[in-house]
């Protein structure tokens, strides 16, 4: 009964431990015999401090038999660190650097406030936001040079340029980046007007810029007109200064002047105008080399035999060939008969009559039989090139002399004159 009195005693006396207190906090503490009991045994008591304090020690403590509570705790005031010195700038804070002080950012004179303007010591010990930066508010300075014009160089479209780049400077900064905007000077520049920009940026990324036009003048000449029965190819743009135009005739034509033209730096072509003329073929001539020898390099020849103008085979050739007349023509192809045998035989070139020398010597130059019909192709070097002994398609015989006689620069003109004969 003694025994059970004295623990009774333990849980009825008020202050079995001493009150707690803690500074800049609170204890709020639960006692077994109820809230009006702050330090009996078993009383516990939960610690917590104040806004700007962080609590040291035990978060709870309890009253114990000894009369000791089980632990300790108390309360220190929260500081953030030492805010550093921004470059070209100052800052001054409410309560130095402990918790709810804020510090204001001001920048000397020529800079202003990158980021936030002022920064507060928060309840958990830091600052809140990034520090902020002082930039150079002056922009630098830089000078283009003039703009400048240059005349393309003969038989070019371009012209090199060359200039000296700009130097910039900048209050704050001697290094600067400097950025060519455009082409390099000492590169080739096309005709027209050409931008160059230069951009500079100083170490604060304040900007500063210039441009200036690098204008390349062509000089040309008027469109050159090409000859009546002819074409012609010109170099680099066709009528620039420098430009060399090649006349040029249709098959049955042949040049009468100036081979070429070229235009002068004055705007003028130089030379005057060339004409295409047509052919002038001598019949009459006495051997077959001079016959041949009329058309080497320029023409080329499709000669026709028949035992006779009354032949089934040459008819309906003849009529195909004089349907097929101006694709012919295209194609640089003169048609040659060599019609019956002696003594009645004839030879011609259209009306135009060869001596009787000529037919022979074509005959026996290129193996061609009297007795039945046959036709030769020859080429513009005079060599055999194809034989037909049967009457050929004009379609046929036109996709023959382009696939195999044509060179590529014929084959194009060709194929623009197309639709010529229809």
């Amino acid at each position: 009964m003694k025994i059970f009195g004295s623990k009774l005693m333990l849980y009825v006396y008020p202050y079995w431990c001493h009150s707690p207190g803690l500074t800049n906090g609170e204890a709020t503490c639960h006692s077994p015999r109820g809230g009006a009991y702050r330090s009996t045994l078993g009383t516990r008591c939960e610690m917590s401090c104040d806004r700007g304090y962080r609590l040291i020690g035990r978060r709870s403590i309890q009253c114990l038999a000894n009369r000791r509570w089980s632990g300790t705790a108390y309360c220190r005031k929260m500081r953030c660190h030492v805010l550093p010195l921004i470059p070209h700038g100052r800052y001054t804070c409410t309560q130095g650097f402990v918790v709810d002080s804020r510090c204001d950012f001001t920048c000397a004179p020529g800079y202003r406030i990158e980021g936030e303007h002022s920064r507060t010591c928060l309840h958990g010990g830091s600052w809140s936001g990034v520090q902020p930066e002082c930039s150079d508010t002056d922009p630098p300075k830089i000078k283009c040079p003039p703009s400048r014009l240059k005349v393309a160089e003969p038989g070019k479209l371009t012209a090199m340029v060359t200039w000296d780049p700009p130097a910039a400077t900048d209050t704050a900064d001697k290094s600067l980046e400097v950025i060519l905007v455009g082409q390099q000077p000492g590169t080739d520049f096309k005709e027209g007007a050409n931008i160059i920009r230069y951009k500079v940026y100083d170490q604060a990324r304040n900007r500063a810029a210039c441009k200036f036009i690098v204008r390349v003048e062509v000089r040309r000449c008027p469109e050159l007109p090409p000859p009546l029965h002819g074409y012609l190819t010109c170099s680099s743009d066709g009528n620039n200064y420098g430009a060399t135009c090649e006349y040029h005739c249709d098959g049955g034509h042949e040049l009468k002047g100036v081979s070429s033209r070229v235009c002068q730096f004055s705007r003028n072509w130089g030379g005057n105008p060339a004409e295409c003329v047509p052919m002038e073929i001598k019949s009459d001539v006495k051997t077959v080399s001079a016959l041949l020898d009329q058309f080497y390099e320029k023409r080329r020849l499709l000669i026709m035999s028949a035992p006779n103008i009354s032949d089934p085979d040459y008819q309906m050739q003849n009529v195909m060939i004089q349907k097929s007349d101006c694709g012919l023509d295209l194609r640089h192809v003169t048609v040659i008969e060599l019609l019956g045998s002696p003594p009645r035989e004839t030879g011609r070139i259209k009306e135009r009559l060869l001596q009787p020398e000529v037919i022979e010597g074509l005959r026996q130059a290129f193996r061609i039989s009297r007795y039945y019909f046959s036709m030769v192709l020859l080429d513009e070097l005079g060599l055999d090139r194809e034989r037909f002994i049967t009457p050929v398609a004009s379609d046929e015989l036109f996709s023959y002399i382009d696939s195999f006689l044509l060179d590529e620069e014929e084959r194009e003109r060709l194929e623009l004159r197309r639709d010529f004969c229809d």
